[in-house]
């Protein structure tokens, strides 16, 4: 029996194997190249985000839409320059509105609006006070 035909067989799968060994170990060395750029990159966009999000808590909140009235900024003004809680009346006063049911009870119901709107706080039924802001707060992790 002659055995060469199956040897040389033999030999032609051996070099078709070793070529394919050689490309996937090819094709892994670039895969394993892409692979770190990927996670280097990865690292890169926590550290933004790390970064980003430190930054955005020190950031003022944008204040809130306002309605179109006119005294809502001036009642605000009111609460920016007093430390303590108000009452609709005490607004009316600074504001120079009569102190008549109907302009407490407007003034009242624009207090009421701002505490909706997340501006004020209502520390007790019907005394009004500026909603405290978080405090920025710095971290070293």
């Amino acid at each position: 029996m002659n055995i060469e035909p199956l040897l040389d067989a033999l030999g032609l799968q051996e070099d078709a194997t070793r070529a394919l060994a050689e490309d996937l170990r090819t094709q892994i060395g670039e895969l394993n190249g892409r692979l770190r750029e990927a996670e280097t990159h990865l690292e890169h966009l926590a550290i933004t985000r790390k970064t980003v999000t430190a930054l955005a808590d020190r950031l003022p909140a944008a204040p809130p839409d306002l309605p179109e009235h006119p005294d809502y900024p001036r009642i605000l003004g009111v609460f920016n320059e007093t430390t303590g809680p108000l009452r609709a009346r005490d607004v009316c006063e600074v504001l120079d509105h009569e102190l008549l049911p109907k302009n407490i009870e407007g003034t009242r119901a624009k207090l009421k609006r701002l505490v909706k709107l997340g501006v004020l706080t209502e520390v007790v039924v019907g005394s009004f006070t500026r909603k405290q802001q978080p405090t920025a707060t710095s971290s070293c992790d």
